[in-house]
């Protein structure tokens, strides 16, 4: 039985990803502290697994995780828009240490496969829609915070490609777009239009609501459902080449004003929309030409309509636990 490792296993993603692989037969550890994730993530199947708790940043406790372990799927990283503002040092510490200490555990373990969880975040502002993976890497200005998130993908890309051996050890990057569903954070555009309309309705006990937003709400995004990312993701790893850059996402644009009455009907509510400032260093239009992973036998199986629903149902549930309303 082949030996994965999964970090930042009990995340949203990779927490999804576990079960996957679990469900397809193989032998999964999972390497996490826990900042963002939480073990619950995984319950149903933390007898199936094991669960190692380090610091990505320490490498002894990278050791410990990697020991063993034939494929890596290394997703490890702090996400949430917020943090890349508030902090920039922790998020490149993470993503940049990290992968140092990742690549050079993995060589000396003997890991044969090496699958980096990317961003689309590598791109800012694409110059080609939908953007293909070859197109130029950006950061517009190191200035800005934000980029910390962005900048350390790129410096993590490049040193998977031109750090690590390639003769040694099978190296292939995956850049995911917009995923979503359920318990994926609070920080992230869906389950925060959510909460939105939570709040404006009391708890959804009115049928209007007035939400404010950044920006119009013409910046567009091409949304995919997390089933679909992990199948992108499997398929990526199983039939990928040594070196590869595959995109995982999905292709079909959609404005956030579009999203948000999307989401609006699902919760049987009347929104109107107010315009906010728009934070700076945010991207108007991002959706990913996914044509080197159809190739490979990808296809999109979860429409927006129903990912949405599945989604807005456990928010729903989440936020009248956890948040009060008037």
């Amino acid at each position: 039985m082949t030996k994965v490792l999964v970090t930042g296993g009990t995340g949203f993603i990779g927490s999804n990803l576990t079960r996957a692989l679990v469900e397809q037969g193989f032998e999964v550890k999972v390497f996490d502290n826990n900042f963002r994730g939480k073990s619950s993530n995984l319950n149903g199947i933390l007898e199936e697994i094991e669960v190692v708790e380090g610091d990505i940043r320490n490498y002894e406790d990278v050791q410990r995780a990697v020991n063993g372990i034939e494929t890596v799927f290394h997703l490890a990283y702090i996400n949430g828009t917020e943090y890349f503002y508030s902090r920039p040092r922790l998020v490149l510490d993470v993503g940049v240490r990290g992968q140092l200490n990742m690549i050079d555990a993995a060589e000396d373990a003997g890991v044969k496969n090496f699958i980096y969880a990317s961003s689309s975040e590598v791109y800012q502002v694409p110059p080609q829609i939908p953007t293909p993976e070859e197109v130029p890497l950006s950061i517009p200005s190191v200035s800005n915070p934000r980029y910390s998130y962005g900048g350390g993908k790129i410096i993590s890309e490049l040193m998977l490609l031109h750090y690590a051996d390639s003769t040694r050890m099978r190296r292939i990057i995956f850049r995911p777009h917009n995923v979503y569903g359920p318990n994926m954070g609070l920080e992230h555009v869906v389950p925060q239009i959510i909460k939105k309309m939570y709040l404006a309705t009391n708890g959804f006990c009115k049928a209007e609501a007035e939400i404010t937003i950044q920006g119009m709400g013409d910046e567009t995004r091409a949304f995919c459902y997390v089933d679909d990312a992990v199948r992108g993701i499997m398929i990526t790893a199983e039939k990928g080449a040594n070196g590869d850059i595959l995109h995982v996402g999905k292709d079909d644009e959609i404005s956030i004003r579009s999203l948000i009455r999307t989401i609006a009907e699902i919760c049987n509510v009347k929104v109107n929309i107010n315009s906010g400032p728009l934070a700076e260093g945010g991207t108007n239009r991002r959706c990913p030409d996914i044509t080197r992973l159809r190739k490979l036998g990808y296809i999109p199986q979860v429409d927006l309509n129903q990912g949405l629903s599945r989604t807005v149902t456990w928010y729903k549930n989440y936020y009248k636990e956890n948040t009060p309303t008037k």
